[in-house]
């Protein structure tokens, strides 16, 4: 773990090495401060938490609290557990709100123990909400939920949102034995998220993926692999199902968000996907009547936060459904130089395509009282 700098005024403390961001700003030059001030302010669609490392022992028997994994990832940022140095930390970096995940929450997605898993995103979510008590305005959690048990999903969903969280999060990478193809099993939660409103959320490295054991850290090619081949696989393969078995359609106003995934990939998928379809339509049998591109563009939305060869694609496609993140406290984040890794990506955009990328998307997908 890096060495933890000074204490910056009014917030975090910054470390004394460059995010992964910050170092590949490129040939933008650093904003002065009257710039950074004109800059209108920002919403991040994925953005962590860390929570207490004795949170589940704390709230569950012993029985379910030894099933849980122990995760450690992120940087040690003061903001990740505390809610006021968060909110400082967002002036800081000119952010207007966030939407919030979890830490080691995340695998709890991975569990095989069906009720440790519904016990521990229950104490996560009442520990979220209540962090996000703290700003209301511009603190926004989602709800985690076990699909095991469809209907016992449904009234965790209706809590969540009933203490002010946002969206529903779902495994990115399901049992095998309850793939998204599977409409009987998830069909209900489905029309229950579209008719409050609650986009379906999925995160990377949440379920049955390589991520499932966290302790297993591979390095050298396997590291690479798992970061590029199979994250992107992953996603890729919920986005199929997703569109594929027919959930938008029979749900018009259903919506997905594919968060930390970036975006690069999605224009070329959705190509492919649509020469196949209209190649095949007439002999094969297919869930979807229309192309899986205006199926994308009418309820599917995907973050970018390092993504130069994606964001290079925004000047023709992906302007209302892309999103902005900052994935703040992890390593890659792009705090506290949010606005300039913006303007490395953004650079050239229009004003008003700019400001759906970075907030006015993300109020619409959440419909954020904002």
């Amino acid at each position: 773990m890096a060495q933890v700098g000074a204490m910056a005024k009014g917030g975090s403390p910054l470390p004394e090495y460059q995010t992964l961001a910050s170092r590949s700003l490129g040939d933008i030059p650093k904003l002065d401060a009257a710039t950074l001030a004109a800059m209108p302010k920002m919403i991040s669609t994925d953005s962590h938490v860390v929570e207490p490392d004795d949170l589940w022992k704390r709230e569950l028997p012993e029985r379910l609290s030894k099933n849980i994994p122990r995760v450690k990832i992120g940087l040690p940022l003061p903001g990740a557990s505390d809610p006021a140095v968060r909110v400082e930390d967002q002036e800081r970096d000119g952010i207007e709100a966030e939407v919030l995940f979890p830490n080691n929450g995340m695998a709890l997605f991975g569990l095989d123990d069906v009720e440790t898993q519904r016990e521990g995103f229950r104490v996560f979510n009442d520990w979220l909400a209540d962090y996000c008590k703290t700003s209301p305005k511009r603190l926004f959690g989602i709800p985690c939920l076990s699909v095991y048990d469809i209907e016992g999903a449904i009234r965790e969903m209706h809590r969540g949102l009933d203490m002010g969280m946002v969206g529903a999060m779902v495994w990115q990478v399901p049992d095998p034995r309850l793939p998204f193809m599977d409409l009987d099993h998830y069909d209900k939660l489905w029309a229950a998220a579209a008719e409050c409103g609650a986009p379906i959320v999925c995160h990377i490295l949440t379920g049955h993926s390589y991520a499932k054991d966290f302790s297993a850290r591979p390095r050298g090619n396997e590291r690479v692999r798992n970061a590029v081949n199979r994250k992107e696989a992953d996603t890729a393969n919920t986005l199929f199902d997703f569109i594929f078995s027919g959930a938008f359609d029979r749900h018009p106003k259903l919506k997905l968000l594919l968060s930390e995934s970036e975006v690069g990939w999605a224009p070329f998928m959705l190509q492919q996907w649509d020469y196949y379809w209209e190649r095949f339509r007439e002999t094969d049998d297919f869930a979807i009547a229309r192309p899986p591109s205006e199926i994308f563009a009418e309820h599917v939305y995907c973050t970018f936060l390092e993504d130069f060869v994606g964001t290079r694609a925004f000047s023709w496609w992906g302007e209302n459904n892309c999103v902005w993140s900052s994935d703040y406290p992890h390593f890659n984040m792009s705090f506290p130089r949010s606005r300039e890794n913006v303007e490395k990506h953004l650079h050239g955009l229009p004003a008003d395509k700019r400001r759906r990328l970075v907030r006015d998307n993300a109020v619409n997908l959440f419909n954020l009282p904002i």
